[in-house]
C-alpha cells in the first residue's frame, strides 16, 4: 500500500524544527516524511476493521508535528515509524462508510472501558494508551500498528467506528471529527446564559467551536480573533458578534466588558476564553482578557510555552484542557458522543463549506504547502483524496 510515512530520524526533525521558525511552510516540508510502498498493517485481534480512506484532513497538530512543534511529553505516547492522519472518512470492507474516533481507548487495547457505553477517551486513568497488543499510541496517526489517514489502507477498532449517514458528502463528513473537537471545547467551557466568551483563533478547530457554541450554549457576545479576510467571514456566519485582529482583541474585549487596563491586563474581561493556538502569545491574551475566577480553557494543542502565570494565580483564573472529544454530558442531563453532535453540527452549519481543497496522496508536498499557508490564501481544511 501507499503511505506517508513519519520516521525517527533525529537529525531531520531538528531540520525542520531550526528550518520552521524562518518559514513553516519549509519546516513541515524537511520533516522526516516520506511517500513509501509499506505492508498493510495485520489485524491484531477481534473488532477490527480494514479501512480505506476516501478523504483524510491535514490538522494543525499534523502540522506541529512535522515542523517540530510538538512537546516531548507525547514521546512515550507515539511508536514509529508511524503513518499520519487522524481526520478521515473511509470505508469498510463490508462497504460501509465510516469515521473514525481516532482515540486509541480502552477496547482497541483489549482492556475493560471505564464503563458502559464509554467513549475511547473516557476514562480517568492513560496506562492502556501503551499497554495491550498495539504499539505505543496516543491515537490514530501516531501509532506504528494501525496505519494513518495518510495511507491507502489503515485499521481501526469497532468502538471507534461511526456510520456515516446516507446522503451526506464525504466532504461533510471528512468535518466531523475535527468539529466534534470544537464541540468538545466549548462544552467544557461551561457557558452560562449571557457569557462573553472569546475564542482566539480561527482556523478550523477556531470556526468549529464558534459554531458549536452557537449550537450548544447560550452565550451572550462571542468575540473571535481571526488575522485573514476569509477567516473573519466565516468567523462572523458562523456565529462570532465581532471579528478582532490578534493584536486588538485587548481593546475589543475591554470595549464590550467596560473594562479598564490595569497595565497589560483588563481589570476585568470575558467571562470565558477558548484558546484555540495554543501559543505563548495566545495564554498570555488568554490570561490577560479573562475576569477573574473566569475560565480559559486551552483547546489548541501547546507545545512548550513560556508564560507569565501571576495572572492566573492573581486572578484565581480556573485553566482546563480540552482534547478531542468523548461522551459528552449534556444540560438537559442526558449523554451524548461527541460524534453525534456533531454530525447534527456539520449538517446545520454547512461545515463542509470549510473543505476547501484536496491533494492526492502524491502531491503531498503541494498538500502540506497549502495547508500550511491555508490562512494567507483564502483556505481552512485542506484534504488527501483517495477517490477514484
Amino acid at each position: 500500500m501507499k503511505a506517508l510515512l513519519f520516521e525517527r530520524r533525529e537529525s531531520r526533525y531538528a531540520a525542520a524544527m531550526i528550518t520552521s521558525r524562518l518559514s513553516p511552510t519549509t519546516g513541515a516540508l524537511v520533516a522526516p516524511l516520506r511517500l513509501a510502498d509499506v505492508d498493510e498493517p495485520e489485524i491484531p485481534g477481534p473488532g477490527w476493521k480494514r479501512i480505506s480512506p476516501l478523504l483524510s484532513g491535514i490538522c494543525g497538530s499534523d502540522l506541529s508535528t512535522l515542523s517540530g512543534h510538538t512537546s516531548r511529553y507525547f514521546e512515550p505516547l507515539v511508536s514509529f515509524p508511524f503513518v499520519m492522519g487522524h481526520e478521515v472518512v473511509g470505508m469498510t470492507e463490508s462497504g460501509n462508510r465510516v469515521v473514525i474516533d481516532a482515540v486509541l481507548g480502552h477496547e482497541a487495547r483489549g482492556e475493560a472501558p471505564p464503563f458502559d457505553g464509554a467513549a475511547p477517551a473516557d476514562g480517568c486513568d492513560h496506562g492502556h494508551l501503551i499497554g495491550g497488543h498495539l504499539e505505543a499510541g496516543l491515537q490514530i496517526g501516531s501509532c506504528e500498528s494501525t496505519s494513518g489517514g495518510w495511507s491507502t489502507s489503515m485499521i481501526a477498532h469497532e468502538s471507534q467506528l461511526h456510520v456515516v449517514p446516507d446522503g451526506m458528502s464525504d466532504e461533510a463528513a471528512v468535518m466531523i471529527e475535527p468539529t466534534a473537537g470544537g464541540i468538545h471545547a466549548a462544552l467544557r467551557a461551561g457557558v452560562q446564559p449571557g457569557d462573553t466568551v472569546v475564542v482566539l483563533g480561527a482556523g478550523t478547530i477556531g470556526l468549529t467551536i464558534i459554531a458549536a457554541l452557537k449550537q450548544h450554549t447560550e452565550a451572550g457576545a462571542i468575540i473571535a480573533t481571526a488575522k485573514y479576510p476569509e477567516q473573519r467571514r466565516l468567523a462572523s456566519e458562523l456565529g462570532a458578534t465581532t471579528v478582532s485582529e490578534p493584536g486588538e482583541v485587548r481593546r475589543s474585549v475591554r470595549r464590550i466588558t467596560g473594562s479598564r487596563m490595569v497595565g497589560t491586563v483588563l481589570s476585568g474581561g470575558a467571562d470565558v476564553v477558548i484558546d484555540a493556538v495554543g501559543s505563548s502569545a495566545s495564554l498570555e491574551d488568554a490570561l490577560a482578557i479573562t475576569r477573574p475566577r473566569g475560565r480559559v480553557v486551552v483547546c489548541g494543542m501547546p507545545g512548550v510555552v513560556q508564560v507569565d502565570l501571576a495572572p492566573l494565580w492573581h486572578r484565581e483564573t480556573e485553566m482546563v484542557g480540552a482534547y478531542t472529544y468523548g461522551t459528552e454530558e449534556l444540560a438537559d442531563g442526558t449523554r451524548a458522543h461527541t460524534f453525534a453532535l456533531a454530525t447534527e453540527l456539520v449538517e446545520t452549519a454547512e461545515l463542509e463549506r470549510l473543505v476547501t481543497s484536496t491533494y492526492k496522496l502524491s502531491q503531498y508536498k503541494a498538500a502540506l504547502r497549502h495547508a500550511s499557508e491555508s490562512g494567507r490564501r483564502g483556505a481552512v481544511k485542506i484534504c488527501f483524496d483517495f477517490r477514484e
